[in-house]
């Protein structure tokens, strides 16, 4: 991925990004690397799952990850800061977001620090991507989506541009990446953009 312009601290964000247990976890990873690049404050949660997840598909080990966030947490801390509305957060990514999570936020079952960070998000209006990773949707997974989308939510899945002619998995991935940072209102410059042909 392109290096994308540096922010100033007066413009820096708050980014907390959760990584769940469904497959996919490789793009939480990249959005964190890309979120901490440019130079915004990065908040993490990885769930039970999506560690086991990012291991057995990355190769990345959790403590390794963890250390490169700024802040921390326990996904069963419900005492944690992103626990309440007063917390300071631009912008909640889970990515990827598993059905059963995407079913806890759809319905407001905050059971654990994601799911009640996505709540606060929702209530304190404030950015809020899931990125589900499933295939097909079932009817249940497609009403959750509606009732997330309905509430406040950005629904994105993780659908990589093919316009321009990616070539290795890594520029899949950041493709997709590349639209969730301008989504998260972190630029308005995508490394990957559409050139009209004149």
């Amino acid at each position: 991925m392109a290096q994308l312009e540096e922010v100033d601290r007066m413009n820096r964000k708050r980014v907390l990004i959760c990584i769940t247990g469904a497959s996919g976890s490789v793009y939480g990873v990249r959005l964190l690397r890309a979120v901490k690049s440019m130079g915004h404050e990065v908040h993490l949660i990885v769930s039970k799952w999506g560690g086991t997840t990012l291991e057995q598909e990355t190769g990345v080990k959790v403590a390794s990850l963890l250390k490169e966030a700024d802040h921390v947490y326990d996904e069963d801390d419900l005492a944690a800061g992103p626990s309440s509305g007063s917390f300071s957060l631009d912008a909640v990514a889970i990515v990827p977001c598993s059905m059963k999570t995407l079913a806890a936020v759809a319905h407001g079952f905050a059971d654990n620090l994601i799911v009640r960070a996505a709540d606060c998000a929702l209530k304190e209006r404030r950015r809020l991507i899931l990125v589900p990773r499933e295939a097909p949707y079932n009817s249940i997974h497609i009403r959750n989506m509606l009732i997330a989308s309905r509430a406040g939510a950005m629904i994105f899945p993780a659908s990589p541009p093919f316009w321009n002619r990616p070539s290795t998995i890594e520029q899949l991935v950041d493709g997709v990446v590349d639209r969730l940072l301008v989504h998260l209102g972190l630029t308005d410059k995508p490394s990957i953009a559409w050139k009209e042909e004149s």
